[in-house]
């Protein structure tokens, strides 16, 4: 069923359209699907890489890991060197504490939104990370250095300076739901929702963009760059769904929100998974979960040992537009 989201829609209309909140999503869904000892493989993104890469799922270059402040030298080395990369947490949430360079200029560095990032404002960013301000519970953390992707022609054409990126929900292996996050001016440069990116919603029968939220309402139109949004095709879209399935098979967690970035050079690349996956992919795709769910859970309670691309066959035939 499709709907277009109003502000202040009532609970009892949004459970009408089954459009599913946290409090749902977690006791339905997160608690009894996703084993607690399992967390840590999504939790931790320098665990998640190398659990992506013990299964040949490509993911950008790790270049460096800050676990103490006198490191953060190696921020400047690899700047020079490689002349982009991104910071991160490793127990970031949310996109909170991902910070994109794209250069230098002169002893300052260049963020993707254009803006300058001088030495001192890099080592307090570093020294929050390090202190936990970004991470799950507010512990402790470290920071991972990677490769800055850069995206697929077609698609950065839809976002603002930023590298949009793909997340998929994938339950007990089969895809849900899938939307393409785009950054705007007021995201700076992040493709999160949270902080103002663009959800567009895709057809996971043919990976065409068919929907698009922005705060407040469906959009046609880039806020920023007045770019068309509807009608692309995410491309390479017949490796991203049974990618997503495979990344999500290393979790063991059967809800998972799985996030790749489509790099122009080598195709999607897994970013991240999530066991706590947001829901304003619903606004996004103009649909609510519940239903793609129970029809899944039902699925998969009849026919237990299908096979990935049996699951994936099932999700793209029922859930395309």
């Amino acid at each position: 069923m499709r709907f277009f989201p109003k502000l202040f829609a009532s609970p009892a209309a949004l459970r009408r359209v089954g459009i599913i909140g946290i409090n749902q999503r977690n006791a339905e869904f997160v608690l009894p699907e996703n084993p607690r000892k399992f967390y840590d493989r999504v939790d931790s993104k320098l665990t998640t890489k190398k659990l992506a890469l013990a299964a040949s799922i490509p993911t950008p270059t790790l270049y460096g890991v800050i676990r103490r402040q006198s490191a953060r030298k190696m921020v400047r080395e690899l700047a020079l060197e490689h002349g982009s990369l991104v910071i991160k947490p490793n127990r970031g949430s949310g996109g909170k504490g991902i910070l994109v360079l794209t250069g230098m200029v002169g002893d300052n560095y260049r963020k993707a939104s254009g803006v300058e990032l001088g030495e001192d404002e890099l080592r307090w960013h570093i020294s929050n990370i390090l202190g936990g301000l970004f991470s799950l519970g507010g512990h402790r953390d470290f920071a991972l250095v990677e490769e800055c992707v850069y995206p697929d022609p077609i698609l950065a054409d839809l976002s603002f300076q930023g590298s949009p990126d793909l997340r998929i929900i994938v339950f007990r292996g089969y895809p849900v739901m899938a939307m393409l996050r785009v950054a705007t001016r007021k995201s700076d440069g992040r493709a999160n929702l949270h902080q103002g990116a663009l959800g567009l919603g895709i057809d996971l029968a043919t990976g065409l963009i068919h929907h698009a939220y922005a705060s407040g309402g469906s959009v046609t139109e880039h806020p920023d760059t007045g770019a068309p949004l509807l009608g692309k095709a995410i491309p390479h879209w017949e490796v991203v769904l049974p990618l997503a399935v495979k990344a999500a098979g290393t979790t063991g967690l059967n809800y998972v929100g799985v996030d790749l970035m489509m790099d122009a050079k080598r195709g999607p690349l897994l970013l991240e998974t999530n066991a706590r996956p947001g829901l304003t992919i619903q606004m996004a795709n103009g649909a609510g979960l519940y239903p793609r769910l129970k029809k899944l859970r039902e699925r998969q309670e009849e026919y237990p040992e299908e096979e990935a691309e049996e699951r994936i066959a099932f999700s793209m035939e029922q859930f395309g537009k």
